[in-house]
């Protein structure tokens, strides 16, 4: 195939079991270094989505049933195939939503071990026999908590799928999928694949279409028993008030605002190296990326140095070429970041590398902007607040450990943090100190199958991976059962 070229994948919704044409009109999906048209996909609304719950509802007795090796093994099949099919995902995700290919290779095997670590954590969601009189046997028994809608961003758009998919499969639940409109594809070729591994029909069912109509019905719907969502803080809190008439489970994994903080004892190339790998990951529109550095003022100029000779080897380019980092998603995207920019540099900000949006040959027709690092960055100033989701490193001062935990909490946002030192008194001050769902200390590595992923205040509520992360699909029932008179 040519280097744009789009691989086979499905444009139909995916209900009971079954490709169906939507309601609506179809809709384009654009490549963001390109501009090209890959393709239209079909487009359904609130009669399509409660067709997908009713499918949902009626598989739900048998799926939950199976034992749960049973499950396992259709997800072990699942991961199989994704294993297999890793070049032709990479791919179609590269097109749609732009990263670069190997970064797109990677958040695909990322969905094996996902898949294959939740089927296994299935089999031990163990209940309990808690001590009770001789007259009564006390047990707890965990069970899926139903019919699950799942609404998922285009940042991550196979793995964010995966990651809400797997464990609410793996103890019984049945899915409805709202994807993002930008990155449909991706979601379309993996339910290729759950037809593939022959999971029954209506235990996975994927909606097209506008958002609000979808996300309505299933925040509202009687039948859905929980909504899972990652996106904006303004888009959760309304699907989270949508929800509250009907008392279901909801997760919500929604904006951030990471502080970076590197101490005056730390690894000052580990630290700066780990910067760029983390900021430039997936273009900086990632809600755990690093959006305000705070450095400590003795090793600022070292930092700074480091920082501006090592962002020069950063490339951009479109992703099917591989660089370092691709386009941004779409012009709402660039504009912020034009927009944030303006906003710091007019208020005293300097710009110490980059700070323009790349327009000429190859860069003409996407969306994309130049690796840049901000110094001098004020609490009067956008950026400090507002999450930029792109590719901007914006640098500040501080002085002491008590100045900058404050600092950094100084945020609505709670989901990830990050700093480097190596001064045991400071890593255990400063963990324990930052108000934040999640914390790496001289590493960023903060999503794996096998750790809790969330956050707390605006960034949301409820767990992914992990053992929390199943949990969060099940509900917990006493039984208390008299054995004798």
């Amino acid at each position: 195939m040519t280097k744009h070229q789009l691989p086979s994948v499905e444009t139909r919704l995916y209900i009971n079991g079954e490709w169906v044409e939507g309601s609506k009109e179809k809709i384009p999906v654009t490549n963001p270094a390109t501009g090209d048209v890959l393709t239209e996909i079909h487009q359904g609304a609130e009669a399509e989505t409660e067709a997908a719950i009713a499918a949902a509802k009626k598989a739900f007795p048998t799926w939950s049933e199976l034992p749960v090796t049973e499950r396992a093994a259709y997800m072990n099949k699942l991961a199989d195939l994704i294993e297999e099919d890793t070049n032709r995902l990479a791919t179609i995700m590269t097109l749609e939503q732009g990263k670069p290919l190997t970064q797109a290779a990677g958040e695909i095997k990322s969905n094996v071990e996902n898949l294959r670590w939740n089927a296994a954590q299935a089999q031990r969601v163990f209940g309990e026999i808690i001590p009770s009189p001789p007259t009564n046997q006390w047990q707890v028994r965990k069970q899926p908590v139903g019919v699950v809608g799942a609404i998922t961003p285009w940042n991550f758009p196979s793995n964010m799928i995966i990651r809400k998919i797997a464990p609410g499969i793996a103890v019984g639940c049945t899915i409805v999928l709202k994807p993002a409109k930008e990155t449909p594809l991706s979601a379309l070729a993996l339910m290729e694949l759950f037809e593939k591994a022959e999971f029954p029909a209506g235990v996975v069912n994927i909606v097209l279409g506008d958002a609000k109509p979808i996300g309505k019905v299933l925040s509202e719907s009687e039948d859905v028993a929980k909504i899972t969502f990652t996106g904006s803080t303004n888009v959760g809190k309304i699907l989270n008030q949508q929800a509250s008439d009907s008392l279901k489970k909801v997760s919500l994994e929604l904006g951030g605002h990471a502080p970076y903080i590197i101490f005056p004892d730390a690894d000052l190339e580990l630290a700066v190296d780990t910067l760029i790998t983390t900021k430039f990951r997936n273009n900086g529109q990632v809600c755990v990326s690093p959006n305000r550095i705070f450095v400590h003022q003795d090793v600022k100029e070292e930092v700074t140095h480091l920082l501006v000779e090592k962002i020069q080897e950063v490339t951009v380019g479109d992703g099917m070429d591989d660089p370092t980092t691709g386009p941004l998603i779409n012009q709402a995207g660039l504009d912020k970041v034009v927009a944030q920019l303006k906003d710091a540099t007019e208020k005293g900000a300097k710009v110490l590398f980059g700070g323009q949006q790349l327009t000429e040959g190859e860069y003409q027709n996407g969306f994309f902007f130049q690796p840049t690092v901000l110094d001098e960055v004020t609490t009067d100033m956008d950026i400090y607040y507002e999450e930029t989701f792109g590719p901007v490193i914006p640098l500040i001062t501080f002085e002491d450990e008590d100045e900058v935990i404050k600092a950094a909490n100084d945020t609505e946002f709670g989901l990830a943090s990050y700093f480097f030192a190596n001064n045991i008194q400071t890593i255990d001050k400063v963990s324990r100190g930052l108000d934040y769902g999640m914390v790496g200390v001289n590493d960023t590595a903060i999503s794996n199958s096998a750790t809790p992923f969330g956050g707390m205040k605006h960034s949301g509520f409820g767990r992914e991976n992990g053992i929390y992360g199943v949990e969060e699909y099940v509900e917990v029932k006493f039984v208390n059962i008299r054995t004798a008179k």
